[in-house]
This record gives C-alpha cells, structure tokens and sequence, in this order.
C-alpha cells in the first residue's frame, strides 16, 4: 500500500498550483533555482515522488525521496541542492538517457509497450522523437490506441537513429504526459530476420513484415503458359503444399465471403496470385517461424505489409494470402493492401473515394471471415477523405499508419519561431528532392515549388498546404537531420532541435491540432 507523507513539498504544492499557461508548474529549489514541472508526469510509488521537469538548461527526471530512503530502482542520477523547504528530503536528479529509460520501465508498467491487438489504432511515427507528447494529447480519452515507436528500417538509416532510441521516446513521451492507456510499438517494414534480430533487442511488440522484395509485379502481364512455367518453379514444399493440391482448394469454387459478396475467380487468376505472391507467402512464413522460434516468449504480434507493389491489391489476391498464411498457421493482426487510388506521402488521396469505399468494404469483409484482424493504411497521414469514407462504417477495424506528417508539423513551428533557419531547409529539401524521392511515392513537380528568398515571410505558411511543397520537404528529412559540414557538425539537425525545444508548447498544439483532424473524421 502507497504511503504519502503529508510534508511532501511537491504534494503541497500540487494542492496549491494549477499549471500556468505554458502547461507547467514552477517548483522553486534553491534561491535563484526552480524547476518547471509537467503535472501529468507526477507519479508515486511508496514514499517517492517521480516527476519531468525542465531546468535553465535541460529536461530531466527527477525522484523526490526521504532523506532516509534511496530510490525504489537503480536510476542514474544526481542528487542536487535543496532549500529549507525540502527539509527532511533529497531531491535526484536522472537523465533522460536508455537506461534510465529501461528502469522506468521496470518501475511503471504504463512505459512498457503493449499488445493492442485489433483495436482500432493510430501509428504515430516520430523521426525526431519528440513528436510523441502532442500526438498523444490528441489520441487521449479517444479510445483509439497509440502505437508508439514506430519506424522502419530506412528510416532509421536515414535518420541515424537506432531501435532503442525510437523506444526510449516512446516512454519518455508516455511517462511526460501520464498516458495509461496503453501503447504499441512498431517494427515498421522488416524484410530479414536480422531486422527483427534489433527490434526485439529494443523491446518492440509488433512486426510488421514487409515482403515486397519477393512479390512478382511482372505476373501481371504472363501469358497462360509464362504463368504455367512459373507456378511450376515454386517452391511448393515451403507452402506445405502441391500444384495439384492448391488447384482443388481454388478452381472451380465460389468463396462466400458474405452473402452478397462472393469470389469466383477465373484459373488464370488463381495461377497469377499465386506467381505474384507465392515467395511473399514463403517468406512471411520464414519471418514467423523466426520470431516464433527465437523469441517464443517475447509478446508479439505481426502486421503484413503487401502495400508496396505496382498494381493495388485485387480482393481475390488479398483472399488468397489471407488465405494461405491461415492454413499455415500464421496469425495477423493487421494487414496492408495496395488500394486503388494514390497513396502518396504527406497528402490527401487521390482517386475517387467512391470506389474506394466499394473496394475497403470487399478487403474489410474478407478481413473479417479470415480473422478478424485489421486493415492497415499505409502512407496513412493526411489522408482525410478516406477517414471519412471508414468513418461513416459501423463495423471491422483499422490501423492508420503515419510519419513524415509530424516531421512537417516540427517544419511549421520552425517556419514561424525562426524563418531564416526554415528558409535554408527549404532551400536544401529543393535542391535535394530528385535524389530523395527515388524509393518514395510522391508526385511533387518542383517546379512548383518557389525557391525561398521568393517568398513572404507570410507565405511560408502556405507552404504547408500546398501538396508538392509537402511531398519536397516530406521525402528530405533524412538528408536535412544528417547533413554535415566540412568540419563534421551538423548543418540543420541541432539547430532545428534546440528551435523545437524552445518552441515546445507551441510545437505540441500544432501537433495536436494536426492530429485531432486525423482522427475527427472517424467520429463524424
């Protein structure tokens, strides 16, 4: 049982103040020296009081003790000064470091991440890792789950970062803003086990597979006997299974998914989803059977990920490799398919929302008699019509995926505290686009995109709702957060951090306005 004891300095002061304008309390220390506490951090266990809190110079954890006690957890930490009004208590302080992070973690079940399952959730990518606090003030009391942590392979490449430091903020953001819901943590686009090799060391809970290596996109354009000759190159034993025996189970057979929607698919059509998916299915079976049987304790669940191919996914293909990986004993909680439309990054879709409905409805119905599990949009952030389109569903569920869109919200704030340091971004996002947007799904001409010193300083707000400005400045984080001058110190990268850090509160309402537009529309 928790025991408080009533000549705490923070209690009395949590009963006396409420947070000012800028979202903080002020714990004065020392004569000349007060910290600036987040209220929703404040967490006890015993007689120990754990709180984030903002000096003249850093953002910290610190752990409010008895004099006779030591911390429940071995923090790293700094016991500092103290004035007459913490007699009889010491006061650590902790960095914000991984290992730190790792003890919290111990000491706060809400900083681990969890299982979510196939509730309806918001991936909430942070190229930064700072993102995390606003995000998770637009998602609370909305009951869609937060999966924090998110962050693929190449983003991690391109941003320099590593697993751990992806779930570090994760927790830090948690533990800041008093979020108990719960979070999930992505393993975004794995293609090798040796992925999953450093998302399990870090702690991560979900796997999404990314098999797009292995999908055969010429299979759309094989004759008859192409189709033949290839279907026979299979590896049919990975499949535990034969040709002749695949055929029985599909030729010939109506598939009731509902009782107005049946898949009657043609032998040439049966012939082609397995050619342009049987390798995808062998190796997801390999990525599972990997994680199964390395990590047969570790929580996990698994999300596929066939959105990055050349043609969008018809229902019979999404049938027959929802299908298979059933019969194979493999478990989803979420699936991606390429939809019909645009998906490109940083924008609104593109197409007619119409047909979209129609084709969802087929993907999430077969979603339902092969799981239930989830239908996963990727590219998924600012994507508005198509949250209305879900919204105005009364049934399955979904996980929206979304990244670069926080990376132009930290843009917006820097735009607006320190336009000269926006104005050499811009600069360098325009004049490195064609080289970066090479493995991204953009259509941004730059040619309409006007080059800075002919812009206003009221116009560079404008940017930010002008979709090939978007998609420039959208596929250019790697190159602006890692670029180096002669000497080796970073170009943008500390300034754009130290802009953030200054403009914090500021920074946090701009993306939890951002967000609340993103989830709003599933409500209507």
């Amino acid at each position: 049982m928790e025991m408080h004891m009533p000549n705490n300095p923070l209690e009395k002061l949590l009963s006396q103040q409420n947070p000012t304008n800028d979202h903080f309390i002020t714990l004065v220390i020392s004569q000349g020296a007060a910290l600036k506490i987040y209220p929703a951090s404040v967490n006890r266990t015993g007689n120990h009081s754990f709180f984030i809190a903002r000096s003249d110079t850093a953002k910290n954890l610190y752990i409010l003790s008895p004099d006779n006690e030591s911390p429940p957890a071995p923090f790293q930490l700094e016991y500092i000064a103290a004035d007459s009004p913490f007699a009889g208590f010491k006061l650590a302080e902790c960095p914000m470091n991984h290992e730190n992070a790792l003890v919290l973690g111990e000491l706060f079940d809400f900083c681990r991440p969890v299982l979510i399952g196939t509730e309806n959730s918001f991936g909430l990518g942070d190229r930064l890792g700072i993102a995390n606090p606003g995000q998770l003030r637009a998602l609370a009391g909305t009951g869609i789950k937060a999966v924090l942590a998110q962050q693929s392979i190449r983003e991690l490449e391109r941003t320099e970062r590593t697993p751990e430091d992806v779930m570090d903020a994760a927790v830090w953001a948690v533990f800041q803003e008093g979020f108990r819901d719960g979070f999930g943590s992505d393993a975004d686009h794995l293609k090798t086990t040796a992925d999953i090799d450093v998302m399990i060391r870090a702690g991560f809970t979900m796997f999404t597979f990314d098999p797009g290596d292995y999908v055969i996109n010429d299979a759309e354009t094989f004759t008859s006997d192409e189709l033949a000759s290839k279907a026979a190159s299979i590896r049919w034993d990975k499949l535990d299974d034969t040709f002749e025996n695949f055929m029985r189970r599909y030729e010939d057979t109506a598939f009731t998914v509902t009782e107005d929607f049946k898949l009657i698919p043609a032998r040439d059509e049966i012939v082609r989803g397995i050619v342009k998916y049987g390798d995808v299915i062998i190796h997801t079976v390999r990525m599972h059977d990997y994680l199964k049987n390395n990590y047969p304790e570790h929580p996990a669940e698994i999300e596929l990920s066939v959105d990055e191919t050349d043609s969008p996914t018809t229902p019979f293909e999404h049938f027959l490799v929802a299908g298979e990986l059933k019969r194979l004993g493999i478990p989803l909680v979420s699936l991606a398919p390429r939809f019909i439309g645009e998906f490109e990054k940083g924008i609104d879709y593109i197409g007619d929302l119409d047909a979209f409905r129609t084709e969802y409805i087929k993907h999430l119905k077969i979603a339902q008699l092969l799981g239930p599990y989830k239908i996963s949009l990727h590219s998924g952030s600012d994507k508005f019509g198509v949250y209305r389109v879900i919204g105005t569903l009364s049934e399955g569920n979904y996980h929206v995926k979304t990244a670069g869109t926080s990376y132009l919200i930290a843009l917006q704030t820097i735009a607006s505290a320190d336009p000269v340091l926006f104005r050499e971004i811009l600069k360098f996002s325009r004049d490195h686009y064609d080289a970066e947007k090479v493995s991204y799904h953009v259509s941004a001409d730059i040619k309409n995109v006007a080059p800075p010193e002919e812009l206003s300083g009221s116009e560079l707000d404008g940017l930010f709702t002008q979709n090939d400005a978007r998609e420039v400045m959208h596929v250019t984080f790697g190159r602006v957060l890692t670029e180096k001058n002669a000497g080796g110190a970073s170009v943008f990268k500390d300034r754009i951090f130290s802009c953030l850090e200054e403009n914090e509160e500021i920074h946090y309402d701009l993306l939890k306005h951002h967000f609340e537009r993103h989830i709003d529309p599933f409500f209507e």
